[in-house]
């Protein structure tokens, strides 16, 4: 491989074993830059997504004006696949939290809770952030046609991050059930539909 060559993955799952083995039988001395997204399709269209990258320090000051043009920052975290573990952290507390809402809002309409008053209570309080309100209003109006991000792929990365918890020996027991819970959803056939549709599972 030439020394000046580099590459970019997006693939969470095959950036878990990066550290092992890259493409091509390339040494991870060759300039390599691993560089994963965080946010929605709409953040995506938006320009707004945050880069976080790994590896090859001097590749990623090389790529500043690609990731301007696709995200409002960028990280640099240090060797290859602290990227693809931030990311996948930053997933599970999306993941968690999300089943955390879903099951609330279930609760609130099994004891007969207004959807609109409690909408409008939550988005006075701390609770209310871009990400959360989003999902509650997706639930409140049962459309979950419009994916931010799909169910299966949500579940996928529930399970990487129990894969990786695995090779820390890090317990995971949300993360674990909170994966449970996005299983029995798609078993229910919400394959295809946004995360947020974990909701409809709550009320079986």
């Amino acid at each position: 491989m030439s020394p000046s060559y580099c590459f970019y993955i997006y693939n969470t799952f095959y950036l878990l074993y990066v550290r092992f083995e890259t493409p091509c039988g390339c040494s991870l001395n060759d300039e390599y830059l691993e560089a994963q997204v965080q946010g929605s399709r709409q953040e995506a269209e938006q320009g707004d997504l945050v880069v976080l990258t790994a590896g090859d320090k001097e590749l990623f000051m090389d790529c500043q004006s690609c990731f301007k043009a696709m995200g409002k920052t960028a990280f640099f975290l240090g060797d290859v696949g602290y990227a693809t573990k931030t990311n996948l952290i930053l997933n599970l507390i999306k993941g968690i939290t999300l089943v955390g809402l879903a099951e609330g809002l279930s609760l609130a309409d099994r004891c007969g809770i207004s959807s609109t008053d409690l909408l409008n209570i939550f988005q006075l309080t701390s609770l209310n952030c871009k990400y959360l309100n989003d999902k509650a209003e997706m639930i409140f109006k049962k459309d979950f046609k419009h994916v931010q991000q799909a169910i299966e792929h949500m579940q996928k990365d529930m399970k990487l991050a129990l894969d990786l918890s695995d090779q820390m020996k890090q317990p995971l027991l949300m993360t674990s059930t909170a994966n449970e819970v996005y299983k029995h959803g798609r078993r229910l056939g919400y394959d295809g539909f946004d995360a947020a549709c974990v909701y409809m599972r709550t009320r079986h």
